[in-house]
């Protein structure tokens, strides 16, 4: 096959030619990578067709494949919107030692829209959406489903980063995902909890239901100082930016950095058809976190259950020095039965109150109906016995009788269960001396 790589390298029209089962590319001419932006056959070479010509994470939609024979060429038309041309496309099947390969080559016939040129424009980009939302759909949560998706309007809009942004509570801005093409410095960390100031603007235009339109960033030096030199450190130039909107009012915004200057209203068009979609998924995904958080937590005291317990303790801990703290409330039957469990209740938000006031910046965990458990790591062996000392001070202040197990060893590596059995029976030791002290019958407890 190498003779024919040699006649199609120096024809004047884009080729490819890419395995029919893996889709990989196996040959691209010097035209098709000046076409797509590329500089060496290595950039290309062995990755997906649909990733290099679609900008897709799985096989085009339309993929003709199973249509091509060999000696036969297929025929068609598509506009590209984003380099403003229309191509005639020829695709044909190659064969050679036992593999099948896709040899297609694009014909460029104007820089005009073909006639009927809005209704083919907006075919295009109703093509573009449907198989972007094709690839993002299939991944398993609304995140990874995000993430896809900005990835897919990047490549297909040929902007360098693309992202959304989100209020938070405190009315500033937090860039909550981000794709980056390759050579591209991401920027999300730096972009967390922006002041209101920085987006007043912006958040004022949403308000008209206008989206944001730089075509070149020295057009908003005097305007908006504050964001020119924001959008000037991240080497940003233009922009297309679109509101996203719950119930009437902006929740935030999502956009592109440096799309061709020639394609920002398409780019504008595709960014708030999809806007609505993006809206759905980021509530999807505030869904799942408020499920995730209920599954996790124990609604009386908002802290950890033993679900919550579980996942903590299988999080990896190699080297790290770990504290726990076994503790039972002493006395909450005889307070369910004398003043009733509304009663009982309040007695558990108060030690835990004080568990928290503790030990909270550790694991926090309701393991049963009176049994509670705090995982410190890492903790320095001092400062855990310290705040060991502080919880049983803590407890007497608020009256809680709280019987408290404690243990620490240095390596977390050491198996949490058998950790947690010493610090229970240290915790039943601490109660049986508490009834012992008491004159009290365990059994009526």
């Amino acid at each position: 096959m190498e003779k024919i790589w040699e006649f199609f390298e120096h024809m004047e029209e884009p080729v490819y030619v890419s395995d029919t089962e893996s889709h990989e590319v196996v040959y691209m001419n010097k035209k098709g990578l000046a076409t797509c932006g590329f500089s060496s056959p290595d950039e290309v070479l062995g990755k997906k067709c649909y990733e290099i010509l679609q900008h897709c994470a799985a096989p085009c939609a339309a993929c003709n494949n199973d249509e091509l024979r060999p000696g036969e060429f297929k025929e068609w038309s598509y506009y590209n919107p984003l380099l403003d041309r229309q191509f005639k496309h020829k695709a044909t099947l190659l064969e050679e030692a036992g593999k099948r390969y896709r040899m297609e080559l694009a014909v460029d016939v104007g820089s005009q829209e073909p006639r009927g040129g809005a209704a083919q424009n907006y075919r295009s980009l109703e093509a573009m959406i449907n198989e972007g939302l094709r690839v993002a759909l299939q991944e398993k949560t609304p995140s990874d489903t995000i993430e896809v998706l900005l990835e897919y309007l990047g490549k297909a809009l040929r902007g360098e980063r693309t992202y959304i942004f989100e209020r938070n509570e405190k009315g500033g801005d937090d860039n909550t995902y981000e794709w980056a093409a390759n050579g591209v410095r991401p920027e999300k960390e730096n972009l967390q909890d922006l002041p209101p100031e920085v987006c007043a603007k912006w958040y004022e235009r949403f308000r008209t239901d206008r989206h944001i339109v730089i075509k070149d960033l020295e057009d908003i030096r005097k305007r908006d100082p504050l964001q020119y030199e924001i959008l000037k450190n991240q080497k940003i130039h233009s922009l297309v930016v679109v509101p996203l909107y719950d119930d009437g009012a902006a929740i935030g915004f999502y956009g592109v950095d440096n799309p061709p200057g020639k394609a920002l209203d398409y780019t504008s068009n595709m960014l708030q058809i999809m806007a609505h979609f993006i809206v759905s998924l980021l509530k999807q995904r505030n869904l799942v976190r408020e499920l995730q958080r209920m599954s996790y937590c124990d609604q009386l005291t908002k802290i950890g259950n033993r679900h919550a317990m579980e996942e903590f303790i299988e999080q990896p801990r190699k080297g790290q020095s770990v504290g726990l703290v076994f503790c039972d409330v002493t006395g909450l039957k005889q307070v369910n039965d004398r003043d009733g469990h509304k009663a009982g209740d309040r007695l558990l938000i108060t030690a835990c109150g004080c568990l928290r006031q503790a030990l909270g910046e550790y694991g926090l965990f309701r393991i049963g109906g009176d049994e509670f458990l705090a995982i410190c790591t890492p903790i320095d062996e001092a400062l855990f016995w310290e705040k060991t000392e502080l919880l049983k001070r803590l407890l007497r202040d608020a009256s809680v009788q709280m019987a408290v197990g404690a243990v620490w060893e240095r390596d977390g590596r050491s198996e949490i269960d058998r950790l947690m059995t010493a610090a229970e029976r240290r915790m039943y030791s601490d109660k049986a001396e508490y009834y012992r002290q008491c004159g009290i019958d365990r059994r009526s407890c």
